[in-house]
């Protein structure tokens, strides 16, 4: 596998275990947790801010989304 293609798939890795943590955290489906995290731009954020966010924990990356979206209009 081409080092591009690993960074990617560790990208898409990463974004699925967020949306798990995210949903579970919130009592959500993962359709609906994914859903409400890119309508209120969290999907967005961790895809720029992955340098970053993916040495963080689950949890605090679960932080950084609520807040991300709170900032976004999300109510959760």
């Amino acid at each position: 596998m081409q080092i591009v293609d690993r960074i990617s798939a560790n990208k898409i890795s990463y974004t699925v275990a967020c949306v798990s943590s995210f949903a579970t955290a919130h009592r959500l489906s993962k359709k609906d947790a994914f859903s409400y995290l890119y309508k209120n731009k969290a999907i967005a954020f961790l895809k720029e801010y992955y340098d970053s966010e993916h040495t963080l924990s689950l949890d605090d990356a679960v932080e950084d989304m609520a807040e991300i979206c709170r900032q976004n209009g999300g109510t959760l």
